[in-house]
């Protein structure tokens, strides 16, 4: 339709660089296809307003990624695309973090700003993804197949979108009108022969006058990675295997001094013995004191890339009713299956009341008639953990335009649904009653057997565990290699979840009036939305008497009514100094269920003092409502990893202090697994902590501004450059505790109201309960620039197109309280919140064959000292210590590089071969893990990935 009074061109070469780079193409084959006398476009929908307009360069920052963005690289899932682009954050859940728990493990969620990847909205077509009940999206439901394009808003944008758009929107945008048939395969695995990666995928349609149909199906599939397998996983403590082993071993010890207790009538200290190798593991000749040699490493057991299988498909159609309404409908369908695997569960008879009994048969000290502590890890069986996720996705919707006077009205009304329905299955967990009979009193019958009970008293269907033997120590009947033992002493455990988002909205754009400027632009809306939804663990899990961590049941909703309002006011136009200058003003009111209601603005401004220079500026309020889980999820437990105890003697940063002193006293020792000292600064807690939701949550506020320019200097032809300053301030934070945090605050910050969250054990001082979970308070402020540069060229060996984008943060801080005075969490720099992230793009095109090359640069960051050895900051003592003396270790920066060379061939296919991180570079080693279950940031490259890729179009 060529309908409307629009300009007769886009300034393409006014956009952000990568904006401009992407849409050239697409732009330009719109304007041949067009009749010759056509002096209009037809007006498109920028992510971040709901105007139509001709001119793609707004207010407001967007980065464009398109589909020749994508085929032209070697990550091929939205989630490798989207976390590999400066501004994105730490990933919210890695494939590395094989520790992770819950409904979200297996799924791929984009954090921008490193705000979490809940205040990121991800919208697929203009329309909101479905979420789970804490509120995340995940991305890896959309298969990249299907993807037109996908635009990045770096802005704040609640009074558009509503909740969550606070750090900014992504909105991925499928393929439509596709009128032929395309298939694709793409196979690679990394240098060391694993983590084999496959994807084969088609795409087909046709496009008619009066409507079309695009049908995409994908199949997709990620092997496993085993963290033995890579030196920085290969250990707990790369650098330091003595202390990367866990006492907990695979041969299993008790506690020689089991109830004794010494002439001041205080137990004596713990003396583990391990059984000898081929003894009986019967009597106390065939032990030995415990020594290294009877430890185990579980990262031998342990997935370093947990592997992933997923089917997909997605429909889109559209049919022109009459000349002026149509009908447009998007179906998805997708399922998703994701594996881990951690070491087998290391059982503490002392953290799950199971001792074994004087009068068990097994039992090494029965002659002396008392109980023993025991400790076994349960390596035959380790834990693993099935999620499928299936989802189920339609939107429908009918537009259309109408015309009044010599005005044009776009509108549009329909319907969203989608569901989310989890099942996960774990096994290699124990049932607590069974184990304490298994070890409980037992003896050997008239027929030679080993039954549970006593002979005047036998325990039916119970088969009794000898913990010691095992690996070429004593029988294995009775032994955890025994399927008896196994099937009495594991319970295959199911979780159910189940997430629905249901909306009806309807739109309204045009223009109002023509100022001196041009014309008034408007856009009115309604949406109402249900968000419902629950998840719920195995009941013996909820019972706790299973060692899978105990949690409660997640079940709730809530629902909201919204209206939105916007307005674009060109002020002046073809002036001196002001060839443009346009204001934008948005605002959109919201009525929860829950907490009430809340209206957030929006203010912007475009102002093009001449043809090749645009600055632009926005102002914007912001704000996220509690998910389902924050306010109606069910406590669960979680053995902390990397815990820091402040009054540790050894290594605590508060030891000393006056109140350590009197909580522990001076000599006091953090605990870690086996109820044994820690050897190092941070371990993991030997006992579980306990987190919650709260009912009482009320919403995040935000306050968002960003101010920038672009330029495209008239005299130099394909270069654009443009900078954004931005700032991103949230207030009643809904923060989620950390025990770290917590201790932190109670002995070093001295907040005396956070030391209500622990306990203490009377006897060994030690952490023995702590209760965290989300609360608002406080503060998180961010702030930084955004730097992008592209160029564009031709030569006669080839045109040339390179685009570098770079993501500078200046400030990064938290305050997890309200109270006046207490200090700010300075992170930046720290951990996995790097200050520069920079990529640089090279692309080279002759004839049919064409180069790319890319570089991704990470930035060097710093960390708590782990070990003195490797600790080159021993005396760090910055602002954002607050004059404390904390050792830091700081880490270098790291680039990777990746490099694709593709031929067109003359049966219209494309093949291409390439290589991420084409040097085989690795990360450096960081030992508290972040977002990671091992000593490496968990969104590195983990080794040089070689693919190649065939497209055969039709």
């Amino acid at each position: 339709m060529t309908h409307r009074n629009l300009r007769p061109a886009m300034r393409l070469g006014l956009l952000p660089a990568a904006v401009a780079v992407a849409l050239v193409p697409a732009v330009a084959g719109a304007q041949e296809a067009a009749p010759a006398d056509a002096t209009t476009l037809d007006r498109i929908e920028v992510t971040g307003s709901r105007i139509r307009q001709v001119d793609l360069e707004t207010a407001q920052p967007v980065l464009m990624i398109s589909r020749e963005d994508i085929e032209g690289q070697g990550f091929n899932t939205v989630a490798d695309i989207l976390q590999n682009i400066s501004a994105a954050g730490s990933p919210a859940i890695s494939r590395s973090d094989a520790l992770s728990s819950g409904e979200a493990v297996g799924g791929a969620y984009i954090d921008l700003r490193n705000l979490g990847a809940e205040r990121t909205l991800v919208l697929v077509n203009g329309k909101r993804l479905g979420i789970t009940t804490s509120g995340l999206q995940d991305i890896s439901t959309i298969p990249s197949s299907i993807v037109e394009r996908i635009e990045v808003l770096k802005d704040g944008a609640s009074s558009i979108y509503g909740s969550d758009a606070m750090a900014g929107v992504i909105n991925i945008i499928t393929r439509r009108n596709f009128d032929g048939a395309e298939v694709n395969a793409y196979f690679g695995q990394y240098g060391e022969g694993d983590g084999t990666k496959q994807n084969y995928d088609f795409v087909t349609g046709f496009a008619g006058d009066r409507g079309s149909v695009t049908i995409s199906g994908e199949y997709h599939n990620e092997d496993a990675v085993w963290a033995k397998d890579r030196y920085f996983s290969a250990d707990s403590y790369p650098g330091f295997p003595q202390y990367s082993n866990s006492v907990v071993g695979k041969w299993g010890n008790f506690n020689i001094n089991s109830g004794l207790v010494g002439a001041d009538g205080k137990p004596l200290k713990a003396e583990w013995y391990a059984a000898d190798r081929d003894g009986d593991a019967l009597g106390l000749d065939d032990f030995h004191p415990q020594t290294g040699a009877d430890t185990s490493n579980a990262a031998d057991q342990m997935h370093l890339i947990t592997p992933l299988e997923r089917r997909s498909l997605f429909a889109s159609a559209d049919w022109n009713i009459t000349d002026d309404i149509r009908f447009v409908a998007d179906m998805a369908y997708s399922d998703r299956s994701s594996n881990r695997q951690i070491a087998g569960y290391p059982v503490q008879s002392t953290a799950i009341g199971a001792p074994m009994s004087a009068d068990s048969y097994f039992n090494p000290l029965a002659d002396q008639d008392r109980a023993i502590d025991w400790r076994r890890r349960g390596w035959e069986v380790p834990r693993t953990t099935q999620s499928d996720l299936t989802t189920w996705r339609f939107t429908g919707q009918l537009e259309g335009f109408f015309q009044i006077g010599d005005r044009y009205f776009d509108w549009d009304a329909g319907t969203l649904y989608n569901q989310n329905k989890l099942t996960v299955i774990s096994n290699g967990n124990l049932y607590k009653p069974n184990v304490r009979k298994a070890v409980g009193p037992s003896f050997m019958n008239d027929q030679g057997q080993i039954v549970c009970g006593t002979p005047d008293a036998p325990i039916a269907d119970c088969v009794a565990w000898n913990p010691f033997a095992g690996f070429g120590t004593g029988d294995v009947a009775h032994s955890l290699a025994d399927p008896d033992v196994q099937k009495y002493l594991y319970k295959t455990e199911h979780a159910l979840g189940e997430t629905e988002t249901t909306a009806y909205f309807a739109n309204l754009a045009g223009s109002l009036f023509t100022l001196p400027a041009g014309d008034l632009g408007f856009a009115v809306g309604y949406e109402h939305r249900k968000e419902e939804g629950g998840y719920s663990p195995d009941a013996i899990a909820q019972t706790g008497d299973s060692t899978n961590l105990a949690a409660g049941p997640t079940r709730g909703q809530y629902a909201l009514d919204e209206f939105y309002a916007e307005l674009s006011i060109p002020l002046l136009a073809d002036v001196a100094f002001a060839e443009e200058l346009t204001l934008s003003v948005a605002s959109r009111y919201s009525d929860y269920d829950t907490f009430g209601d809340t209206t957030n603005s929006k203010f912007g401004f475009a102002w093009r003092p001449y043809g090749d220079l645009l600055v632009r500026g926005t102002w914007a309020e912001g704000f996220r409502a509690p998910a389902i889980a924050d306010l109606y999820g069910g406590g669960s437990e979680s053995f902390v990893t990397g815990f820091m105890d402040p009054c540790d003697s050894v290594y605590g940063d508060a030891a000393g202090s006056a109140r350590c002193l009197q909580d522990v006293g001076a000599n006091y020792r953090q605990l870690q697994q086996g109820f044994v000292p820690t050897e190092s600064k941070a371990a993991q807690t030997p006992v579980p902590f306990t987190s919650g939701s709260n009912p009482n949550l009320q919403p995040e506020t935000s306050v968002s501004k960003n101010l920038g320019f672009v330029y495209s200097p008239s005299f130099v032809e394909g270069l654009s450059v443009g900078v954004d300053w931005w700032n991103i301030r949230i207030e009643n934070t809904m923060i989620s505790d950390s025990a770290n945090q917590i201790m932190q605050d109670c002995y070093v910050a001295l907040i005396e109201s956070r030391c209500a969250n622990f306990e203490r054990d009377p006897v060994t001082g030690i952490v023995s309960e702590l209760t965290y979970g989300l609360r608002n308070a406080g503060y998180v402020e961010t702030e930084g620039f955004d730097v992008d540069v592209g160029y564009r060229f031709n030569t006669g060996y080839g045109n040339f197109t390179t685009n570098w984008q770079t993501t500078y943060v200046s400030k990064n801080v938290l305050k997890t309280t309200n109270e006046e005075g207490t200090p700010e969490q300075v992170n930046n720099g720290f951990g996995s919140n790097f200050r520069v992230r920079s990529n640089l793009n090279v692309g080279w095109k002759l004839d049919d064959f064409s180069v790319n090359w890319g570089t991704r640069y990470y930035s060097g960051v710093k960390e708590q000292c782990y070990f003195d050895e490797v600790c080159n900051i021993p005396d760090y003592a910055a602002p954002d210590t607050h004059g404390e003396n904390v050792p830091m270790n700081r880490v270098g920066s790291v680039t990777f590089h990746d490099v694709q060379a593709s031929w067109s061939a003359p049966w219209n296919a494309t093949i291409a071969v390439g290589a991420n991180d084409v040097f085989d570079r690795q990360g450096p080693v960081m030992y508290s893990g972040p977002n990671s279950s091992y000593s490496y940031y968990g969104g590195y490259d983990i080794g040089r990935f070689v693919y190649m890729k065939y497209q055969q179009r039709f």
